[in-house]
């Protein structure tokens, strides 16, 4: 009886929990409301099962109860009953199956007025390319990617000269309009996916795979990496924004064309020793750096990176909190660097200074730190020398102190948590491995131990220069 009764309660609790869950899918923002009838169509066919079957069970145990004086009958075979079964699950399985073969139907069937937008995946970052005014995507090569060249584009194929780069991971597509989205990964298997979109596709190298959809509503959407690409999967973000066509153009004019990045020139270091003379009175005539002002060493940092903070603080991603008092300062420092040019010149003027270690300020166990590290050398490398593909700063050699004070800012959401800081927003979430000051320094420690010199291929030579799979990709817009 009490078996009975609990799998009555069963039931009534799935269903309750079924219809007054908070839990369900986010509003639908494409032209795929097929997807959820679909979904919703499988929930009611084995909704319908799970019902019969637990309430049968309850009723075969309530009515064939062990009772005094009654045997039990054996029955090896009845046709019938299994006729009835065969039947009824073969329209069960039916029914889930032939709605989806309807909706693959459409979901390989692109229309023909549609766009297209390239998606490329790499550990953990995404970025996107658009044809340009010719309508049509250069080809690729996976030998041909550089820093300077991070989509690799064909520079002998004329058709990529006029493609739109997008290095941000923020992607804009306009509403109403379809788009076909053509998905590449540079090294593991990826998956992109929105979940408003009710669209996904794997990203496996070597290939071109795609989907197509309409978006529907305006709006800023999660982008989330739905396949275990290695140890910072879960913080693989990326956003879409969906803009009326307008904006959508607007924003589209922004963003430079591959011809574009490749006619930069090299930052020039004697320009830029004149810029720098601001930055040596905080950061030292070498850029070694100086506690006492809270101004970080600068020398052996790659040049990317120093760059793109140098943006970052004009663009006031970096500093955007209030408690960020030290950003804040770098805000009209940054400032007095007047366009891209200039930016370009005082890094290369950095580059151009001899290398010097960073005394160590912290007291930790490196021992400790080193199992610590393992963490961040998927991304820093295994020598601490940062790696540009990862979006990640060389460590090696570095002011400790420094490091220690942005490591505690991820922590407390000092730092990362402006909406176009999406590297930042990876390290707030891998920041949180460090349980406490002890780790945060032992940690370090171990860091200092570290020279920067790969044993291996070194995937961050320092001087990066800022100018900005096989072959995969031919005609496949």
């Amino acid at each position: 009886m009490a078996l009975a009764v609990a799998l009555l309660l069963l039931v009534v609790g799935t269903i309750l929990f079924h219809f007054l869950s908070p839990w369900w899918f986010t509003p639908i923002a494409s032209n795929w409301t097929m997807m959820d009838d679909t979904v919703n169509i499988t929930f009611v066919v084995t909704g319908i099962v799970f019902v019969a079957v637990n309430l049968f069970m309850a009723f075969a145990v309530l009515k064939y109860r062990h009772r005094q004086g009654l045997k039990a009958e054996y029955s090896p075979e009845n046709k019938k009953l299994e006729w009835w079964l065969t039947i009824l699950t073969s329209l069960g399985v039916a029914a889930m199956l032939t709605p989806g073969l309807f909706v693959w139907a459409k979901f390989v069937t692109v229309p023909k007025d549609a766009a297209v937008v390239e998606v490329v995946g790499q550990q953990w970052t995404w970025s996107y390319r658009f044809p340009g005014k010719d309508g049509v995507l250069g080809t690729t090569d996976a030998k041909l990617i550089t820093p300077d060249n991070p989509f690799g584009i064909d520079p002998n194929d004329p058709k990529g000269a006029d493609d739109i780069l997008v290095s941000s991971q923020e992607l804009h597509l306009p509403v109403n309009k379809p788009v076909k989205v053509l998905l590449r990964s540079k090294d593991v298997n990826h998956q992109f996916a929105v979940a408003q979109f009710r669209v996904k596709m794997d990203m496996v190298p070597g290939m071109v795979t795609y989907f197509w959809l309409t978006p529907t509503r305006t709006g800023r959407y999660d982008v989330l990496c739905e396949q275990l690409c290695g140890l910072a999967h879960f913080a693989m973000r990326g956003r879409v924004v969906v803009d009326e066509d307008s904006a959508f153009q607007t924003w589209l004019s922004t963003k430079p064309t591959y011809a574009e990045t490749a006619a930069r020139v090299a930052g020039d270091p004697t320009a830029g020793r004149a810029a720098y003379a601001v930055c040596s009175a905080c950061h030292g005539p070498q850029a070694q750096g100086n506690q006492a002002l809270n101004a970080p060493k600068l020398n052996s940092q790659a040049g990317w990176y120093l760059a793109r903070q140098l943006q970052h603080f004009k663009q006031g991603i970096r500093g955007a909190d209030d408690r960020d008092i030290y950003a804040k300062q770098m805000i009209p420092m940054a400032a007095t660097l007047a366009d891209d040019t200039a930016i370009k010149n005082v890094v290369a003027y950095i580059n151009s200074l001899p290398e010097e270690p960073a005394p160590a300020t912290l007291m930790g166990d490196p021992g400790r730190g080193k199992s610590l590290y393992t963490s961040c050398a998927a991304c820093h490398g295994n020598a601490g020398q940062g790696v540009w593909s990862t979006n990640a700063p060389r460590l090696a050699q570095m002011s400790d102190w420094y490091l220690a004070r942005q490591l505690h800012n991820f922590q407390q959401g000092i730092r990362g948590k402006h909406p176009q800081d999406f590297p930042g927003a990876q390290m707030v979430l891998m920041a949180k491995i460090l349980a406490d000051d002890r780790a945060i320094n032992d940690l370090l420690a171990y860091v200092h131990t570290l020279d920067g010199q790969p044993a291996g291929r070194d995937l961050l030579p320092r001087r990066t220069a800022l100018a900005g799979n096989e072959s995969m990709l031919k005609g496949n817009q």
